[in-house]
């Protein structure tokens, strides 16, 4: 077998998913993100060099553009313009950066030629859980907000204390809420007995515990509910390599997030084994073969949130040859800028005509040799008759 000679080359891409995206090119454009999660706003097709470009948050500047550089960046620290596409990423948003964002243009003689402004809207978790069964398992996620559903109605003559760990949070009665730790981001409504506590934080998550006493004052029944407190996943991307032999290898990473689980599809339908060499559906990192090409989509997802990433994939260059030369047979992938094993590679007709092919020259070799068989029998035969009869 040949082995293949010249250059391997490795390509590499890399997708970016799941940050929100927000077309602002248009004056008072609406925008929305998630509490602790990432914004991509499209101010404007591209930055021109020529030009000054200040973005403001209500009265106050959060960055001026010019073609030198950006200046005096309030939230550099989480934040980037990119001036060759005219987008503005915020990561790790908070209740503050939501409001209304004014772009200024101003041209090369410092004359202002456009304003446009957005508003950008941010958006809080909020997560869902049925305590109603002693040892319920629960989910809110970092800064977002959890509904706990605890009874089906609160009764009058009854009363009702709301612990976490060893620390009473409120005590109820037919009177009203008492003692409340966290009154000031929590509510309790009795008609419908759920507890609501929003911006949650980690010292919220542990194992809570409702008691429930008769109106003799007798404890009635107990029950208790886990509450684990997750940080939402909040961008995805995807990087791939071409190797040696064509391979893909793609590997899905993700920005915050508790627990990221990952999953993969292919054109809409999960990838299966045909599909990869190395890894699974349920992997970081995979593997694809050769011929694998189409829309890959990575999902990764927790108990609060669910984010995805998507890339067009096509085949590293790489083709598959089969073809007879110099009387060796050769069938392997190679690059094909670089080929020089088969310099036309065999189709799937001219494989099928290549065996058809050897198949007839093997029928008429087979044939030959039994031609020359029945000849020789005969010859044979002839020499043992006697001379008289022969003639």
């Amino acid at each position: 077998m040949a082995t293949v000679v010249g250059l391997l080359v490795m390509l590499l891409g890399i997708s970016h998913g799941v940050k929100p995206y927000c077309d602002g090119r248009q004056d008072g454009a609406q925008c929305y993100g998630a509490l602790g999660g990432t914004v991509v706003l499209q101010l404007m097709d591209g930055a021109a060099e020529n030009s000054t470009y200040i973005w403001s948050i209500r009265t106050q500047r959060i960055f001026t553009w010019t073609g030198k550089g950006v200046f005096g960046n309030v939230i550099g620290n989480r934040s980037s313009f990119t001036p060759s596409n005219g987008t503005f990423i915020i990561n790790n948003l908070n209740r503050l950066d939501g409001g209304n964002h004014t772009l200024q243009i101003f041209d090369s003689n410092g004359a202002k030629s456009e304003q446009r402004s957005l508003q950008l809207t941010i958006q809080v978790v909020e997560t869902y859980c049925d305590g109603r069964q002693d040892g319920a398992q629960c989910y809110g996620a970092l800064g977002g907000t959890v509904v706990l559903q605890l009874m089906d109605g609160a009764a009058e003559n009854s009363i009702y204390i709301w612990s976490i760990r060893t620390q009473r949070i409120f005590t109820w009665t037919g009177k009203g809420v008492f003692g409340n730790v966290i009154g000031n981001r929590s509510s309790f409504t009795p008609s419908n007995g759920a507890i609501i506590i929003n911006n949650l934080n980690r010292l919220d998550g542990g194992n809570y515990t409702l008691q429930i006493f008769d109106s003799n004052g007798a404890k009635s029944e107990q029950r208790s509910l886990q509450l684990t407190i997750q940080a939402p996943v909040s961008s995805v991307w995807l990087v791939s390599k071409c190797l040696s032999q064509g391979e893909m290898r793609v590997s899905c990473s993700s920005e915050g997030g508790d627990s990221p689980q990952y999953s993969w599809t292919l054109g809409g339908r999960k990838l299966n084994g045909a599909e990869l060499l190395s890894g699974n559906n349920e992997s970081k990192n995979i593997t694809l073969k050769q011929n694998v090409s189409g829309t890959l989509v990575c999902s990764v997802n927790n108990h609060v949130s669910r984010v995805f990433a998507e890339k067009m994939i096509s085949t590293c260059g790489f083709i598959f040859i089969e073809c007879i030369s110099n009387g060796t047979y050769i069938s392997q992938w190679v690059l094909k800028a670089n080929n020089t094993l088969c310099i036309e590679p065999v189709t799937t007709e001219d494989h099928f005509l290549l065996i058809y092919g050897l198949q007839v020259a093997v029928a008429i070799i087979l044939l030959s040799w039994a031609g020359a068989y029945i000849a020789w029998k005969k010859k044979t035969e002839r020499s043992h008759v006697p001379w008289q009869t022969r003639y």
